[in-house]
């Protein structure tokens, strides 16, 4: 019964970590996603500022150039954690069906082996046995 109550815990653990492991990701890709959003802000306000909006032109100006590089790589990033997200889902789908597995085997075990069966029974005989002796 104990280790079932172990094997319980481990898997609420793990269902936990995995949950937090995709909250981790989500939230990183939502500040990557707002943070090349800021970078695509700026860099339209810098070619604005500039007036020249080829990217190869010359003069273009070398802030606006450094932004749209670290844009497309944190968008690049994203899409990359993207991937990491969906793996961390269908991982946490399986502890999450694990721990169903186990609860169910916990529950059971509970039905089929009783705790309290012993202490409840009637005690009958003791009192038959008693009375006998006193007749």
């Amino acid at each position: 019964m104990k280790l079932q109550e172990t094997l319980v815990r481990l898997k609420r653990f793990q269902v936990d970590e995995r949950r937090r492991r995709v909250a981790q990701i989500e939230s990183m890709v939502a500040e990557f996603s707002k943070i090349a959003r800021e970078l695509e802000q700026e860099v339209a306000i810098e070619e604005q500022r500039a007036g020249i909006f080829d990217a190869s032109h010359f003069a273009y100006p070398t802030y606006a150039r450094a932004a749209r590089a670290r844009r497309d790589n944190l968008n690049r990033s994203a899409e990359e954690l993207m991937g990491q997200l969906e793996d961390a889902r269908n991982r946490l789908e399986e502890a999450i069906a694990e721990l169903g597995k186990a609860q169910g085997c916990d529950a059971r075990e509970k039905t089929a082996h009783p705790v309290g069966d012993l202490s409840l029974a009637p005690q009958e005989n003791p009192p038959v046995r008693l009375r006998a002796a006193q007749a």
